[in-house]
């Protein structure tokens, strides 16, 4: 820990229906997002039924995370450069394994977790998009005598497995999962955005990408429309509020579908969208945040 010394690093991004969609690099897993929405980018997802679209989404999730389980790390133990996952030949080529009509099998899986996300924007332009966790509550319980400062306990998602790009080992970082995230479109930043919820976060960004993008929502609309978690094999987990016809459409599909009537395992998230300029030359800010936990959006 004493030779730690904090980096800049340079995000990733992949684009999606005309915008570009930006996350930080491994050791977390803003690229599990990103592979997910490069995998739905072929697909005529305004032409689908939300059945389907939804289908397919989880489908995409999925192999991102197959994809991450085996490979994602500290990025000079991975396999191969974190870039290599998200070029456009790579993407195409998992795409063409997905299926519009049938659920694919896997042994990764999605573990609960907790963080806060916020994200600001001013008049000149400058926006931020921060994420912070000590991951399970008060993390690992460990305070810094005389600071206040509690210690996190990511570590917690190390790999056992000897060889595994994410294996426990002195001066390595462990697979994480705060991912904060930010569009853009052409030489315009749109806005940052963020959801909160341990492995829940690249499947929150997905949805609610899906929403802004593909659907067109409002921010706030986006974000509250219902969620789901994929979590495990075939198990799928749907905030109760979540059409039921879906529901059963997607059980039909192969899904193994969990209804849960509590929203505090899908995340909670919050997004700003910069619009064009008005007419005094100034841009214009829609704030969106989740009705699921606490938070707002303030105007000063």
């Amino acid at each position: 820990m004493a030779d730690y010394q904090a980096e800049w690093v340079e995000p990733l991004s992949v684009d999606f229906r005309g915008y570009t969609v930006w996350e930080l690099p491994p050791n977390g897993q803003g690229i599990v997002a990103l592979m997910a929405l490069g995998f739905l980018e072929p697909f005529s997802l305004e032409t689908l039924s939300e059945v389907q679209r939804t289908h397919l989404s989880i489908e995409a999730v999925k192999l991102a995370f197959k994809i991450a389980t085996e490979t994602i790390g500290e990025p000079r133990s991975m396999p191969k450069d974190a870039r290599s996952y998200i070029k456009k030949a790579a993407l195409e080529a998992g795409a063409k394994t997905l299926s519009l009509d049938s659920v694919s099998d896997t042994t990764a899986s999605s573990l609960p977790g907790g963080t806060v996300y916020l994200c600001a924007a001013d008049r000149s332009g400058n926006m931020v998009s921060y994420i912070q966790s000590n991951y399970m509550g008060f993390g690992s319980g460990l305070v810094v005598p005389g600071t206040g400062i509690s210690l996190h306990n990511r570590g917690c998602n190390f790999s056992l497995q000897s060889g595994h790009p994410n294996c426990l080992r002195g001066k390595h970082r462990p697979y994480h999962t705060i991912i904060p995230g930010f569009l853009s479109r052409g030489r315009e930043w749109i806005g940052p955005f963020g959801v909160m919820g341990g492995f829940m976060q690249p499947q929150g960004h997905t949805q609610l990408l899906i929403r802004l993008l593909v659907e067109k929502a409002h921010p706030m609309d986006a974000l509250n429309a219902p969620r789901w978690q994929w979590l495990k094999d075939r198990t799928v987990a749907f905030e109760e509020p979540y059409d039921e016809s879906i529901r059963k459409e997607l059980a039909r599909f192969g899904h193994y579908i969990d209804t849960v009537p509590t929203s505090a395992l899908f995340g909670r998230g919050q997004v700003i969208w910069r619009s064009a300029k008005d007419s005094t030359g100034r841009y214009v800010f829609c704030g969106g945040t989740d009705g699921r936990s606490d938070g707002s959006v303030a105007v000063f």
